[in-house]
């Protein structure tokens, strides 16, 4: 008996984070409503409290997997025999690609609030960390001499560049750029990255 309810609690679970994921795509994160998504997985609102301790693990949830898709996304975007600076601009592309095409998604990943001196669920700041690998490894490459805080930093401070550039371009905002200038704008950023090129004469 103990083990059918497992698998059941295990099975609402999936549905309910499946459910969630085509809210959130559809109508933002806002738009998650414990009502809906309960009339879909065939439960009582009660129920849901059952698996989550409340709105905000679920959303984390989903978060997680659209975390794992960017990074899916951001490494297929390269093989390894590009330049440092063609590795990350191609990164750049794909985030600004999956951003475009799962906007609603995307912006759930940065509009979530994390609870005030609440721990970090350690699976998304690996999915997090995974994401930011991709990042970090070009850098190490351009810059051999940063030691690792300063590496990460700069990694931290890369991401929130292109983040900034393709939320301003998408949104339209006054202070951002018409979409289709945004991979100019990524491209002249971070081909400008490292090290001045000398070229023999």
């Amino acid at each position: 008996m103990a083990g059918k309810v497992a698998e059941r609690r295990a099975a609402l679970r999936v549905k309910l984070i499946e459910l969630a994921e085509e809210q959130i795509a559809t109508g933002g994160l806002s738009s998650l409503k414990a009502r809906e998504l309960a009339k879909g997985a065939g439960c009582a609102v009660g129920a849901i409290y059952n698996v989550f301790d409340d709105l905000h693990d679920l959303v984390l949830e989903v978060n997680g997997r659209t975390f794992k898709k960017l990074g899916t996304a951001v490494s297929a975007s390269y093989d390894g025999s590009e330049s440092p600076r063609e590795r990350l601009i191609l990164m750049s592309n794909a985030y600004l690609e999956f951003a475009a095409a799962h906007p609603k998604l995307w912006r759930a990943l940065f509009d979530v609030e994390m609870t005030e001196g609440g721990p970090v669920p350690e699976w998304y700041l690996s999915s997090l960390g995974a994401l930011f690998a991709n990042i970090r490894t070009p850098l190490s490459e351009l810059y051999a001499d940063m030691n690792e805080e300063e590496l990460g930093l700069m990694t931290r401070a890369m991401f929130s560049a292109v983040h900034g550039i393709v939320l301003l371009g998408l949104e339209n905002r006054i202070s951002g750029v018409p979409p289709e200038h945004i991979r100019t704008m990524i491209a002249q950023v971070l081909s400008r990255l490292g090290p001045e090129v000398v070229l023999e004469t």
